[in-house]
C-alpha cells in the first residue's frame, strides 16, 4: 500500500523483443526474435541490484566490475552519423545522455564507449539486419568483443516516449535538463530504450522524480582515444591489468568509490577550461599549506560509503516484495541516516577552515550542503528510526541494527515479533552454555550469514574424549585447532529465529517504505552531496600525491614547457626519481623530433610527456621543478611496442590505422606523441611515410613530438623552420681491448644523434669477419656523404630559419613576458645577440631586421 502506482512509470515489459548475442557471433545476432521474458538465458545475466546493500568497498577496485548499461543509436538517410547514447550505471541512478556528429571512424563512440566501460550495449535491431549491418555496429562489436549486445526492435527508440519517461522520473532540481534535450531525439529515443531495458531486467521501476539526468556534450573535455589510454597506460597496466603501475594507480589515494569513479573518468577525459582547472589547483594548493584542513576533510571524508550506490537502491522500486528486497532496503536507509550524520562534520570542516569559498566555483553542488532538505530528511528519518541505529561491521551486529530500527509503539506487532526475536537469541545463548558446562568444554557462540547461529570451540582432540566430539553434534568442520558444529536443536532454534525474523523484516519493510515516500521529493539533494564529496575525495588524493613526490603546481599558457620533468609511473616502479628531462614546445618550434639509440629513452619520454599535460588537465600537480602547458583538447599517440620492430604485415597495418586515425581527427590545438613509424616496412617505404606523415602534420599549429630511427628525418628542419631535433645522449665504455659497450645516461640533448649506425656497432661485438664489417663500414658513409650533400642547407635557408625563430620569440615575449622594462631590454638584446649567430655571414641590414 506504500509502493504507489508502479504502472505509471513503465509499461508491460514483455511486450519488448529483442535478440542477445555476445560481439563474437555477429552471424547468429540477426537471426529472429526472442520473446523477453524467456532469452534471458541466452545471454549474460544479470544480478538484480535490488538486493544488494551498500557496503564500504575498497576505492581502488570501485570500477573494475563492469555494471554500466549503454544504448546507441544512429540517425539513417541523411542523419547517418548524428549519433544519440544513453548510459545508466546499475550501481549509481544517472542516466548519462548525448547527442553528437561523429564522423566515418566513429571516434567518438568508440572513446565514449571505452570510458565507459560498459556491461552490455543496446542498438536497434536494424542497425544488424541480415545483409545490411551498419558500419558503426561493426566497429563497436569489433572494438567491443566481450560485451553483451542486445538489439531491441527499432519502435522502442521512440524520441517521444525518452521525452516522457525524463518528464517522469527526472528530480525537480535536474528539470533543466528538458531545455537541453528537447530537440534532441536521438539521445530521447536511445533514453527511452536503455530505461524500458533496464526497468525489465531489475524487476523494478524507478520512484517518479528520483533519477538524476544529465546531458554531456564532449567539447568540454578533451578527447584521448582508447588506443592512446592503451598505450600511455592511463587506467590499465599493458602487462598485467591488475597491476596498480598506472597514471590512475600513481593518483588514487582515494578514500570512497565515487571518487575513485570520478578520477578515473577524469584521467580518461580531462579538461580544457582553464579557469576550472585552476580553481581546482586552488584547492589543491590550500589542502598542502593547510594541513589541519587536509586531515580534518579526509578523516571525514573515509566515514562515506558507496553514496552513488546507496541512492540506486534507494530509488527502485521492486515489482515483487521479498525478504531479500525487505532486509536491502532496511540497510540502505540504515546507510542513508549514517550518510546524513556526516554531512555536518562535512560543514564544519569546511566553515572552520574557510574552504568553502574557494571550492565553491569547482563543484556546483557547494551550497546543497547548506540546504534545509538534508535536514528534513534527516528528522523524517529519526521520527521512525532509533537514533542509536548506525551503520556496523560484522553480519550479526548489522542484524541487530536492522531488527530494533525502528522506534518501538509504532507498530504493536513488530514490538511483540522483536521481543519473541530477543527470546529466541537468549535460548539459543543459554542452551549452548548448558552444553559447555554439560560436557566441560569450552563452548561459545559464533554467528555467520550462511550458518546463522553455531558453536565454536578451540581445543586441542587430546582434551576430547576419545578424541571426538560428542555424538549429538553435526557438521562439525575443523580448521587447525578450531571446532566448528551445531545441533538438532540448535538447527531448530535457527530456523524459528529465521521465521521471527521475516515477520521484523517485513512489518519493518512496510515502513520504511512509507518512510521513504515522503523523503523521495527531497532525494535529489543527496545527488548533490555525492557530487560534493566525490569531488573533495579526488582533490585530497592529489594532494596525497604531492607529498609522496615532489609534484609542482602547472602554468597555462600558449607553451608546453617543462623544466626537469620525469616520468611519474616510471618514478612509482623504480621507487626512486627518474632521471629527469625538459621539454619547450611554442607555436614557432612546435615540432620536436627526438632520436637515439634503442633503450636510450626515447619511448619513456614521450609518454613521460603526455602523462604530465594529463595530470595538469586534471587539476593535479606534475612531476618537474617547473611546467606550463597548451591546453590540448586531443592527446594522439602512436607508441612503438617491441614487436614493432619486426617486419609483419599485421604490424605494418596496425601503423597506418593509427596515423590515419590522427591525421583525420587532429587539429591546432591538438598534442600528437609518434614512436616508431615506419619500422612495419622496407627502409625507404618507412622513410617515405614518415616524410609524407611529419609534412602533412607541420601544416598544423599541433605541438609534435616525432622520435624515429630514421636519421634522414632530422634534416627536414632545413625546409621547416618551427622544427627542432633533440637526441638521447649515450656514452662509450670500453669493456677490453677491442670491444666497447654503451652506456644509457637518458639525458635529452639538442640536435640530431651522432649514434647513427647502430647495426653496425651491433656486429662489431659480434663473431662476423672483420673485413665484412669494414666493408659494410665504407659502403655505409659513402652513401651518407650523398644524402648529406643533396639534403646540405644553403645560407638563405638558415637566414629564412634565424628570421623566423626571431619573430616567434618576439611574438611570444609580447604575449607573454611579465619582465621589468630593465630585463626586457637585457632579454632583447639576447635574443639579437642568438639571431646575429644563427645567420650565416650576416650582412649590415640584419641587425635592422
Amino acid at each position: 500500500s506504500y509502493l504507489g502506482d508502479r504502472s505509471s512509470c513503465a509499461e508491460n515489459a514483455s511486450t519488448l523483443n529483442f535478440t542477445t548475442s555476445s560481439a563474437q557471433g555477429l552471424n547468429n545476432t540477426c537471426i529472429g526474435k526472442i520473446h523477453l521474458s524467456t532469452s534471458r538465458s541466452v545471454c549474460r545475466s544479470h544480478t538484480p541490484l535490488l538486493g544488494y546493500s551498500v557496503t564500504s568497498s575498497s576505492a581502488v577496485s570501485a570500477h573494475t566490475t563492469a555494471s554500466v548499461i549503454v544504448a546507441v543509436v544512429e540517425g539513417r538517410g541523411l542523419a547517418r552519423g548524428e549519433v544519440g547514447m544513453a548510459s545508466i550505471d546499475l550501481k549509481n541512478p544517472e542516466v548519462v545522455i548525448s547527442q553528437f556528429a561523429d564522423n566515418t571512424t566513429y571516434a567518438k563512440v568508440i572513446t565514449k564507449l571505452k570510458i565507459l566501460t560498459p556491461l552490455e550495449i543496446i542498438m536497434p535491431n536494424t542497425a544488424c539486419d541480415a545483409g545490411n549491418t551498419t558500419k558503426l555496429f561493426h566497429l563497436i562489436a569489433e572494438h567491443f568483443k566481450n560485451v553483451t549486445f542486445t538489439t531491441v526492435q527499432r519502435k522502442y527508440f521512440n524520441e517521444t516516449r525518452g521525452l516522457e519517461y525524463i518528464e517522469q522520473l527526472c528530480a525537480s532540481e535536474f528539470s533543466t535538463i528538458f531545455m537541453e534535450v528537447q530537440s534532441k531525439y536521438y539521445c530521447l529515443a536511445a533514453a527511452a530504450a536503455l530505461l524500458k531495458y533496464v526497468e525489465f531486467i531489475q524487476n523494478s521501476v524507478y520512484a517518479p522524480k528520483s533519477l538524476k539526468v544529465r546531458f554531456q556534450g564532449s567539447e568540454k573535455t578533451a578527447m584521448i582515444d582508447s588506443s592512446s589510454a592503451q598505450n600511455l597506460e592511463l587506467v590499465t597496466n599493458n602487462r598485467d591489468s591488475r597491476n596498480g603501475h598506472t597514471l590512475f594507480g600513481v593518483l588514487n589515494y582515494t578514500k570512497t568509490p565515487g571518487g575513485s569513479r570520478r578520477l578515473r573518468s577524469n584521467i580518461l577525459e580531462p579538461l580544457v577550461d582553464a579557469e576550472t582547472i585552476n580553481t581546482r589547483l586552488d584547492c589543491v594548493q590550500e589542502l598542502l599549506q593547510d594541513e589541519e584542513l587536509f586531515f580534518g576533510l579526509q578523516a571525514v571524508i573515509s566515514k562515506f560509503l558507496d553514496t552513488e550506490q546507496l541512492l540506486s537502491v534507494l530509488v527502485q522500486i521492486p515489482k515483487q516484495d521479498t525478504v531479500k528486497t525487505a532486509e536491502s532496503k532496511i540497510t540502505n536507509l540504515i546507510y542513508l541516516k549514517h550518510t546524513l550524520e556526516l554531512v555536518e562534520p562535512l560543514k564544519v570542516s569546511y566553515i572552520c577552515n574557510c574552504f568553502c569559498v574557494m571550492y565553491k566555483p569547482v563543484c556546483p553542488s557547494f551550497y546543497a550542503l547548506y540546504l534545509v532538505r538534508f535536514g528534513i530528511i534527516l528528522e523524517k528519518i529519526t521520527t521512525v528510526i532509533n537514533d542509536d541505529t548506525k551503520y556496523t561491521k560484522g553480519c550479526l551486529s548489522m542484524r541487530t541494527q536492522k531488527c530494533y530500527a525502528v522506534k518501538p509503539n509504532i507498530n504493536e506487532f513488530l514490538d511483540i515479533a522483536r521481543r519473541t526475536y530477543t527470546e529466541i537469541v537468549d535460548d539459543i545463548a543459554g542452551m549452548i552454555t548448558q552444553l559447555a558446562e554439560k560436557y566441560n568444554l569450552p563452548m561459545k557462540t559464533s554467528f555467520s550469514s550462511a550458518r546463522g547461529f553455531f558453536i565454536q570451540m578451540n581445543a586441542d582432540c587430546s582434551a576430547l574424549p576419545s578424541g571426538q566430539l560428542p555424538s549429538e553434534f553435526t557438521k562439525i568442520t575443523k580448521m587447525k585447532n578450531t571446532y566448528s558444529f551445531t545441533s538438532a536443536d540448535l538447527i531448530k532454534m535457527n530456523e524459528r529465529c529465521q521465521e521471527s525474523l521475516r515477520e521484523i523484516y517485513h512489518m519493518t519493510y512496510l515502513i520504511v517504505c512509507k518512510l521513504l515516500n515522503e523523503i523521495y521529493e527531497h532525494i535529489h539533494c543527496l545527488y548533490k552531496l555525492s557530487d560534493i564529496v566525490s569531488m573533495l575525495d579526488m582533490l585530497l588524493s592529489f594532494a596525497h600525491a604531492c607529498t609522496v613526490s615532489d609534484y609542482v603546481r602547472p602554468e597555462f599558457t600558449d607553451t608546453l614547457a617543462i623544466k626537469q620533468g620525469w616520468h611519474p609511473i616510471l618514478e612509482k616502479i623504480a621507487m626512486e626519481k627518474p632521471v629527469s628531462n625538459n621539454a619547450y614546445l611554442t607555436e614557432g618550434s612546435n615540432f620536436l623530433i627526438i632520436t637515439g639509440p634503442n633503450m636510450s629513452g626515447k619511448s619513456t619520454y614521450l609518454k613521460q610527456i603526455a602523462l604530465c599535460q594529463i595530470m595538469a588537465q586534471i587539476g593535479s600537480y606534475v612531476p618537474a621543478e617547473y611546467c606550463s602547458f597548451r591546453i590540448a583538447e586531443q592527446i594522439f599517440t602512436r607508441i612503438g611496442m617491441d614487436d614493432d620492430i619486426e617486419t609483419n604485415a599485421s604490424t605494418f597495418m596496425k601503423e597506418m590505422k593509427e596515423i590515419t586515425y590522427i591525421i583525420q581527427n587532429a587539429n591546432d590545438k591538438s598534442l600528437i606523441i609518434i614512436d616508431e613509424l615506419g619500422r612495419g616496412t622496407s627502409a625507404e617505404e618507412g622513410i617515405g611515410i614518415c616524410y609524407a606523415a611529419c609534412e602533412y602534420l607541420l601544416n598544423l599549429k599541433a605541438f609534435t613530438l616525432f622520435a624515429t630511427h630514421f636519421l634522414e628525418l632530422c634534416h627536414i628542419d632545413a625546409l621547416y623552420p618551427n622544427v627542432e631535433n633533440y637526441h638521447f645522449e649515450v656514452q662509450h665504455v670500453r669493456s677490453s681491448a677491442v670491444k666497447e659497450k654503451i652506456a644509457y645516461t637518458y639525458t635529452l640533448s639538442k640536435g640530431c644523434t651522432e649514434e647513427k649506425n647502430y647495426g653496425l656497432k651491433a656486429a662489431e661485438v659480434s663473431s662476423l669477419p672483420p673485413s665484412l664489417i669494414l666493408d659494410a663500414k665504407e659502403i655505409t658513409n659513402h652513401i651518407a656523404k650523398q644524402i648529406l650533400h643533396r639534403q646540405k642547407s644553403t645560407p638563405e635557408m638558415m637566414k629564412h630559419r634565424a628570421v623566423y625563430h626571431l619573430a616567434m620569440r618576439l611574438v611570444q615575449t609580447a604575449r607573454n613576458s611579465r619582465l621589468d622594462s630593465d630585463s626586457l631590454r637585457i632579454y632583447l638584446k639576447g635574443l639579437k645577440k642568438k639571431y646575429k649567430a644563427s645567420c650565416p655571414a650576416p650582412e649590415q641590414n640584419d641587425e635592422q631586421q
